[in-house]
């Protein structure tokens, strides 16, 4: 092999590395999101019927899920318990908001006894 054969195959090498080191890298969260849920990391927008459950990130929100106990016209309500036994709850009309700790959870609409939710977190 000569030189100039040797540097294409070291560079092609290399290439072939970080693409699936960068690959790898960018599944991570998608396989996370199999595992744990769509909204695991706190920011998703989902349409559930109630009662449902979410999970999410214990360490980030205080919390490992919550639930929506209750779906209206008027009210969508939710409820969950901390990592230390507290319970927290809130409702809202739709187009509201619900603060769980600081997970930030918005009723976009209501159609029936279906909800739209996004989640985001609130910013520290």
């Amino acid at each position: 092999m000569n030189t100039g054969m040797r540097r294409r195959a070291v560079k092609t090498v290399m290439t072939l590395t970080m693409a699936g080191t960068l690959g790898f890298g960018l599944m991570t969260p998608v396989a996370s999101a199999a595992r744990n849920g769509p909204c695991y990391d706190g920011r998703c927008t989902i349409t559930v019927s109630a009662p449902k459950t979410i999970k999410v990130n214990s360490r980030k929100f205080g919390f490992k899920q919550f639930k929506v106990t209750h779906i209206s016209s008027r009210l969508v309500a939710m409820s969950t318990t901390t990592t230390d036994g507290v319970g927290l709850s809130g409702s809202t009309s739709p187009g509201g908001t619900v603060q769980l700790n600081n997970l930030r959870i918005w009723v976009k609409w209501v159609s029936g006894r279906k909800a739209r939710l996004q989640l985001s977190p609130v910013p520290r």
